[in-house]
């Protein structure tokens, strides 16, 4: 009976870490048969998880959304984090989640094991936030966003862009990136076949689910953060420039914003940095501000 509910607790882990299993995956992960799979799922259904199967060559198990929420298995790394970022949500940006917060944080605390708890007090009464509020947007369409982009699913919705502009948006989400007390979605818009980030909190209304799949592209960038300080650093101004630093990547890295520019690593001791803005001088100065020797590879002028 131990080994089969310790096994049991294995697989309930690996079904939340991952959105889609085969089963001949999870019977090499857990060393039993596929039987005995098929077996453990039913009993996880019977406990109230909602796992969901699918049969065919294609054919697995997922962890679906039911009636009520069950109980997770968090490690304690990802416990700290979760109090902490309840802690913390207050003062974010996400619209009238406070008292939820403040609720999900005591039911995690009245479980947390007394060293957990002293870790999370101490890291929390240790800093002191000093917060930018941005644009409030809503946390279902959040959750609504980040679920298309684990599922690899289409949405359709309505969008504004900065001059007030409204249009239809058909895209194949990506990522969710928050940025300067703001929310980014970074996708492949099908319209204009090419890859676009969109400010959340300029969603109008609620996205639409279509059901339909489609495989991930790579992004511009390497990921979405980058994608996005990019389209927010740089591609939005008149005049750019690309300058060769004689510094380490990471010496920038704890020194620029990655919303005031991009710094990628060139060698051991030099590094690239592009940056955008309204006038080359304004520019210049921010460069030559850094103190560190440069060499301009663009614009000529």
């Amino acid at each position: 009976m131990l080994e089969t509910s310790a096994r049991l607790l294995r697989l309930l882990g690996l079904l939340q870490a991952r959105s889609f299993w085969s089963g001949a995956d999870l019977a090499e992960r857990l060393e039993v048969t596929e039987r005995t799979v098929r077996r453990d799922v039913d009993r996880l259904r019977s406990l109230g998880y909602p796992v969901h199967s699918s049969a065919g060559v294609a054919g697995g198990y997922q962890l679906g959304s039911g009636a009520a929420l069950p109980p997770l298995l968090l490690d304690d790394d990802e416990a700290l984090a979760v109090a902490l970022g309840l802690r913390t949500t207050a003062a974010g940006t996400v619209l009238g989640m406070e008292e939820a917060a403040v609720r999900a944080l005591a039911k995690l605390e009245q479980v947390l094991p007394a060293r957990l708890r002293r870790q999370v007090k101490a890291l929390h009464d240790a800093v002191a936030p000093l917060t930018m509020k941005g644009p409030a947007v809503r946390p279902e369409l959040l959750t609504a966003l980040a679920a298309a982009c684990r599922g690899n699913e289409q949405l359709r919705f309505a969008y504004c862009d900065g001059k007030g502009r409204p249009s239809e948006r058909h895209v194949e989400p990506h990522g969710v990136v928050s940025a300067a007390a703001r929310w980014y979605l970074v996708a492949w818009d099908l319209a204009r076949e090419d890859f676009r980030s969109f400010r959340v909190d300029r969603i109008d209304g609620d996205c639409k689910r279509t059901g339909k799949r489609f495989v991930p592209r790579a992004v511009p960038g390497g990921d979405v953060a980058r994608y996005v300080a990019r389209s927010v650093a740089v591609e939005p101004y008149a005049h750019r420039a690309r300058v060769v630093l004689h510094a380490p990547a990471e010496q920038l890295a704890a020194r620029v914003s990655p919303l005031a520019a991009t710094v990628q690593p060139l060698d051991e001791q030099r590094c690239v940095l592009e940056a955008g803005g309204p006038a080359l001088d304004r520019l210049l100065l921010h460069i030559a501000g850094l103190g560190i020797p440069f060499e301009v590879q663009e614009p000529p002028e």
